[in-house]
């Protein structure tokens, strides 16, 4: 069976869109991005590129499916049009490079089952976009609480840029269905994991800096951002301290006091991720995940408090 390459990209996630479009319209196709096999001989390229291969008699169909389906078949670029469409229209912002967005959304455990040797992980973009978020983030409370001390303002931005409020901002925007993952993370529901979420939320942040600098990257953080800056706000005027608010909860009902143990800890030294559980006499109530100890006990505070419903026995 002779085989012959109709489509080829550096990116993998259109050749699995191509793919798909090629396999709902019963045209058998493979992609490769390292040695292919035998009865479909396709040459990869050094620089990692993938390369798609139909049938002989399905060569024309499939050129004829791709070209329909090309954002702009005229400009001498092998683009499908809805590549990235939903992700770009979910974030308002469209990318120049897509190589960057697609950087962004790989996870190392993808890294770690390539074998072409032509995929990077996101750690480094995650490490830059946390920078960003930072000091946009530091930005817009200067203006909008110019009022405020360092110590209201650092409690609001430590709320705000939170691995849970990151991955909520991440979940939101349905970030996790587009993550290139490994199989392993893939079957462990690594999409829905709010380190990753989170993670991967900051290396698209670095990516739209990248792509269209601080002014494009502050537009969006500005967008996202504002509604939990005003809620955390909200909650820094009723002074919401969730561990002395745990603390109190449980002496009013004379109970012991909570006692808080890191339970795992996860991610590369300079991106820390912290799994804390709380317990009250040896009785686990709640976990929480945090960049620091300090966040991950405060969410694991947080979380207790809501099971601990007017009630419980305390």
């Amino acid at each position: 069976m002779s085989g012959v390459v109709v489509f080829r990209t550096p990116s993998e996630i259109e050749a699995r869109v191509v793919t798909a479009l090629l396999d709902s319209h019963g045209i058998r196709a493979v992609p490769s991005p390292g040695t292919p096999p035998d009865i479909l001989p396709m040459a990869v390229n050094p620089l990692g590129d993938w390369r798609i291969a139909v049938h002989i008699e399905d060569a024309e169909e499939a050129r004829r499916l791709i070209q329909s389906h090309r954002a702009d078949p005229g400009d001498g670029t092998v683009r499908i049009a809805d590549e990235f469409e939903v992700l770009q229209n979910r974030i308002g912002y469209r990318f120049r490079d897509r190589g960057l967005l697609e950087h962004a959304l790989t996870h190392r455990s993808r890294v770690a089952e390539d074998l072409s040797g032509g995929v990077r992980d996101n750690e480094s973009l995650e490490f830059l976009g946390d920078s960003v978020l930072g000091l946009v983030i530091a930005d817009m409370l200067f203006r909008q609480f110019p009022g405020y001390d360092e110590g209201q303002k650092s409690q609001i931005k430590a709320a705000v840029v939170s691995t849970v409020s990151l991955a909520c901002q991440a979940d939101r925007l349905g970030l996790g269905q587009h993550l290139l993952l490994g199989r392993g993370e893939e079957k462990t529901g690594g999409r829905l994991k709010p380190a990753i979420l989170a993670d991967g939320y900051e290396a698209l942040i670095a990516a739209i800096y990248l792509d269209g600098g601080l002014p494009a990257a502050s537009a969006f953080l500005l967008r996202e951002f504002q509604d939990a800056v005003d809620e955390a706000d909200q909650a820094e005027v009723r002074g919401s301290d969730y561990k002395s608010a745990l603390q109190e909860r449980l002496q009013s009902g004379g109970r012991p006091l909570p006692e808080y143990h890191v339970v795992a800890q996860d991610g590369p030294d300079h991106r820390r991720t912290f799994h804390v559980e709380v317990t009250v006499a040896g009785e686990a109530l709640a976990r929480g995940t945090g960049k620091a100890k300090k966040e991950a006990e405060q969410e694991a505070a947080r979380e207790a408090l809501d099971r601990l419903t007017p009630n419980s026995n305390t």
